[in-house]
């Protein structure tokens, strides 16, 4: 392992020779070496058990055949500033300009269902556009395509998210969406598939990152045990508003009168947050939400809620941040097996004009959320209210479990658990364009107890984090025994893909925080005027200490900055352990970087290092930080 003490960015003045001289590469396991293959054969394994078992297959442009531009990420993966390489998975894509031009690429595996992540123009004056692009399978035209940048497209040169507006401007960030089609038939793998643009296909440009096809099931049969939401005059398909109808059922299950609701197949609208009237009408704002409620579909690409109406535009809201639609819940409510599409445009903004939540409330106890999806909503699921909201209804999250989720094109977090928020999990879910932080724990100060109410036990585990457009893969703010392990992290835009912060003034962190076994591939970047770097994994100790941190048996490879950031704060990161971690080409910085105002300690034990930009382990002038370990027990120079 290499070893400098320099300032940062000036380590290495030929990016060739900086990639050959930063380190030492993995060693390679040999047949005269029983242990080494043994370790070999045990890190392959702990890597293959990383991310969520997704039902889909994504299929990357710019690796099929194509006729078009190949959109490439500058080397600084630059974000904000109309950059479709940087918001591009695996910071490339593909765009079509004239008539004829396409991507195609042959399948590995049956599917009859088809997603689509994909830019094109917004209108001139904003608000979107739609068209349409040409599916073809095996060269027979299959169908057009319905695209939309109604839901893309935010203009703006501030970072601070409500800052940014719908109307255009020359900086543009959040270039991105996502189409979704149920195709009439199933097509077996080896199918050719192509995306073309056809006469009739008339957007200025396509843009094609990403494909994901997917063998979707039949629509589920209603159990014998649920009532359906069309006994209460729900019609499907018909554009009319079914929410007092889904309102009814709902409370007709909380009242005792029906065992659990069922939605059939079909596109169903709803209008209002579903949640519990409050006769008292405390506060404000309705905030009461459903208790010992199940809620059950047939299927998330079969049964679908969707909005016509942007949250903030919508009659009987009840509640500017939490939307139109989706469910408020307070305790011992399952809902599983449907898609909740919100028509949020903007997180925020000038007018406030906010996106909406799809899942909010107390969350309580005995919840559980499974194979749901949620799109274009602000957040996807915020978990946990102040207890100043009717503090005698106070219920933070406890226990809960999320499987399956898949949330997508959100303003702001996808799953954050806050106020007190404890012994729960997310699992096996996949997350992509989120516009905060994917996954969070926040323990936050806004509870009945901050000695006991803490953000504590929380797992995430067995998820797949895609290309967050704004802040981290996984934050962790404060708390004790939380974990972060098992995870698969891609091309964050400007923040971590792994973030343990303790600004937003959290209770203190205390125990132990886990991190282990996950893959990061290309992730930190650039923020805040573009003045601070965050490295793909950065402890942050902004105003409190961070404390009991462990991190090990992971991969980071390709980051925009460094590998590991230990970064300036008023607090202090000390005894962090590192170990069996592995780094490989930090473009743009260290494998393991201390800022000059850093202050703790780390000791490394088995941490493998190559491809740095500025050198392996970087401490800069001034910081009190200590590192120590590494091969046959070298210490940095200072």
């Amino acid at each position: 392992m290499q070893w400098k003490h320099v300032t940062r960015r000036l380590a290495c003045g030929v990016p060739l020779a900086c990639l050959l001289a930063a380190g030492l590469a993995p060693s390679a396991a040999s047949a005269a070496d029983p242990a080494a293959a043994r370790g070999a054969d045990a890190a392959r394994s702990a890597a293959a058990d990383r991310g969520a078992d997704l039902p889909y297959t994504a299929y990357e442009a710019e690796d099929g055949t194509y006729e078009g531009t190949l959109l490439e990420a500058d080397e600084k993966r630059t974000f904000g500033h109309t950059n479709f390489g940087t918001e591009s998975s695996g910071r490339k894509s593909v765009r079509l300009d004239s008539t004829g031009q396409f991507v195609s690429f042959t399948s590995t595996a049956a599917a009859n269902s088809i997603v689509v992540r994909n830019s094109i123009p917004d209108a001139p004056q904003g608000g979107g556009i739609d068209a349409t692009l040409s599916l073809y399978a095996d060269g027979e035209f299959v169908r057009k395509l319905a695209l939309s940048s109604r839901h893309s497209w935010l203009y703006g040169n501030s970072d601070d998210p409500e800052a940014l507006t719908n109307t255009p401007q020359a900086d543009a960030r959040r270039l991105f969406d996502e189409s979704h089609a149920l195709l009439e038939r199933s097509y077996p793998a080896g199918t050719e598939f192509k995306l073309q643009r056809d006469a009739g296909d008339d957007a200025e440009f396509y843009i094609v990152d990403l494909v994901d096809l997917e063998e979707v099931a039949p629509p589920a049969e209603q159990p014998a045990e649920c009532t359906s939401i069309t006994e209460f005059g729900a019609v499907p398909d018909d554009q009319g508003d079914d929410t007092d109808a889904l309102q009814a059922a709902v409370t007709a299950d909380q009242n005792g009168e029906i065992d659990c609701v069922w939605v059939p197949a079909g596109q169903w609208r709803q209008e209002r947050k579903i949640l519990t009237d409050d006769p008292q009408d405390r506060g404000e704002y309705n905030q009461v939400g459903i208790s010992d409620v199940t809620v059950r579909g047939a299927g998330m690409w079969h049964s679908q809620f969707f909005t016509l109406t942007e949250p903030h535009l919508a009659d009987g809201i009840n509640h500017p941040h939490e939307g139109n639609f989706g469910f408020d819940i307070d305790d011992n409510v399952q809902i599983s097996d449907l898609a909740i599409f919100g028509s949020g445009r903007i997180r925020g903004g000038p007018d406030g004009a906010e996106g909406g939540v799809g899942l909010n409330g107390r969350f309580g106890k005995n919840t559980k959320i499974s194979n749901v999806w949620i799109e274009h909503a602000n957040v996807g699921v915020w978990v946990g209210r102040d207890h100043s909201n009717i503090p005698e209804l106070w219920g933070p999250g406890d226990g809960l479990e999320f499987t399956g989720m898949r949330i997508r094109d959100t303003y702001a977090d996808g799953i954050n658990f806050t106020n007190g928020t404890s012994n729960s999990t997310v699992a096996n879910s996949s997350f992509r364009n989120t516009g905060d932080d994917s996954l969070a724990v926040w323990a936050s100060r806004y509870v009945k107890d901050p000695a006991t109410d803490i953000g504590s036990d929380n797992t995430f585990t067995h998820n797949t984090i895609q290309l967050p457009w704004r802040a981290n893969g996984i934050a962790v703010y404060g708390g004790h025994g939380n974990t972060i392990e098992n995870n698969l992290i891609s091309d964050t835009m400007n923040y971590p893909g792994i973030m343990l912060a303790t600004d937003h003034d959290p209770l203190p962190f205390s125990g132990e925080t886990l991190i282990a076994n996950n893959g990061l591939y290309r992730t930190g970047g650039a923020f805040w005027g573009e003045a601070q770097e965050f490295g793909a994994v950065t402890i942050f100790p902004a105003g409190q200490d961070i404390t009991g941190v462990t991190i090990r048996d992971t991969d980071i490879e390709d980051s925009t900055y460094d590998g590991v950031q230990f970064k300036n704060g008023g607090g202090a990161a000390p005894d962090v352990a590192i170990s069996d971690v592995t780094i490989s080409k930090s473009n743009n910085g260290a494998g393991i970087l201390a800022q000059g105002g850093a202050r703790g300690s780390a000791t490394l034990a088995d941490v493998t290092i190559s491809g740095s930009a500025d050198g392996d382990v970087v401490i800069e002038p001034g910081s009190q930080f200590q590192i120590t370990g590494g091969p046959a027990g070298v210490t940095p120079l200072r």
